[in-house]
C-alpha cells in the first residue's frame, strides 16, 4: 500500500482549511494511504482540529512559531512525508476543494509511469470567485478554468495558465506535459523530490512552484491530467490579486527565477525594466526590487500582519 502525504498551510484561514478537509474526507482511495500533514503558519489563533472529525484521513498539524511561507511551510510537510517514508506528496492549497477522486486519478497516472515526476489536476475557480464573475451563466461557474496547464512566456518570465477564463467544454482533456504545475495542487513523486531538492525558501511566496518545477523536469515529465478536478478561491489565502503583498514577492521573486533560468537577453531586459519599477513602480514593486538586488530574501522586508 502506497502512501500520499497531504500537505497544506493554514494561515488565518481556519474557515477554507475546514472546508478544505470536508472535502477531502469524502476522497476515494485505491492503492494508497492518505495522511494529512497541516502547517500553521503562525496564526493569530493557531489551528486545532478535532482528528476524530476526519477518521480516514490520518491528520496531523506542526504548529509553526514563525511564517515561513509557502515554501517553507511546505518544506515542512515534506520533511514529515520523508519521515514516514512516503511515496508521494501532495501540495495542496487550503482554499480548495476537491472532486472525491481527484487523488485517485493523480494516482493512476504517476504510479505506473517511471518517466512521469509529478502530477496536476484541472483546477476551476470556486463558483462566484472568477475573474469576471457576473460574465458567466449559473450552469457555467463551477466549470470556469482556472488551469489546465502551465506555459511559462521566457521574453517576460511570466507563468500563465492554459485555459484561464474559458468554461470547460471539455476543450482540454487530454492529458499532456505541462511547463509547470501550479503550486495550488500537485502530486510528486517523493523520489524525484529527494534528488531535485525542496522548495527554495528564498522565495517564500510566489514563483517557488516554477523553481521546484525547473529542477524535477531534469528527472522526468509533469503532467496535466484533465480527469483530476479540483475547485480554486483564487488568491483566497494571499488577499486578492494586485495586493501589496503581490507587488512585492512577485516584482522580487520573478527577477530571482528569471536571473537563474532565462535566457541571457532576457535576463538583460529584466535589468531594464527594474530600473523603471524603482522609477515609477507602486510602493511594494520598487521595495520588492530593491530587496532583490540588497539579497534580501524569504520574508524580505514585507511586513507580514498576523
Amino acid at each position: 500500500m502506497k502512501k500520499i502525504v497531504i500537505s497544506i498551510i493554514n494561515f488565518n484561514g481556519e474557515k477554507q482549511t475546514t472546508a478544505c478537509l470536508d472535502s477531502l474526507s469524502s476522497i476515494v482511495k485505491k492503492g494508497y494511504e492518505i495522511y494529512v500533514r497541516i502547517i500553521d503558519n503562525n496564526s493569530q489563533i493557531p489551528f486545532q482540529i478535532d482528528s476524530k472529525r476526519y477518521p480516514l484521513l490520518n491528520i496531523s498539524v506542526f504548529n509553526s512559531d514563525k511564517n515561513t511561507g509557502f515554501s517553507g511551510g511546505h518544506n515542512v510537510g515534506i520533511s514529515y512525508a520523508q519521515s514516514i517514508n512516503a511515496d508521494y506528496i501532495l501540495i495542496l492549497n487550503n482554499d480548495t476543494t476537491v472532486d472525491k477522486n481527484f487523488c485517485l486519478k493523480l494516482f493512476e497516472v504517476i504510479e505506473p509511469r517511471k518517466d512521469v515526476v509529478a502530477v496536476v489536476p484541472k483546477i476551476y475557480f470556486s463558483p462566484g470567485q472568477e475573474f469576471h464573475a457576473t460574465t458567466y451563466t449559473k450552469n457555467d461557474r463551477g466549470k470556469v478554468i482556472w488551469y489546465a496547464g502551465g506555459k511559462m512566456d521566457w521574453n517576460n518570465v511570466v507563468g500563465y495558465h492554459v485555459g484561464v477564463d474559458e468554461v470547460d467544454k471539455g476543450q482540454f482533456n487530454d492529458i499532456v506535459s505541462t511547463e509547470f504545475a501550479t503550486g495550488a495542487c500537485v502530486l510528486i513523486d517523493m523520489g524525484v523530490l529527494k534528488k531535485s531538492g525542496k522548495f527554495d525558501e528564498k522565495y517564500f511566496l510566489y514563483y517557488e512552484d516554477n523553481d521546484l518545477c525547473m529542477r524535477l523536469k531534469k528527472y522526468g515529465e509533469i503532467l496535466f491530467v484533465p480527469n483530476s478536478i479540483i475547485w480554486h478561491d483564487n488568491a483566497g489565502s494571499t488577499g486578492g490579486s494586485g495586493s501589496n503583498l503581490q507587488d512585492y514577492f512577485i516584482s522580487r521573486n520573478r527577477m530571482l527565477f528569471g536571473m537563474r533560468y532565462a535566457p541571457i537577453r532576457t535576463k538583460m531586459a529584466l535589468v531594464r525594466e527594474s530600473f523603471r519599477i524603482l522609477m515609477t513602480g507602486r510602493k511594494w514593486q520598487k521595495r520588492g526590487i530593491k530587496d532583490f538586488y540588497l539579497r534580501k530574501f524569504g520574508k524580505g522586508t514585507y511586513p507580514l500582519s498576523k
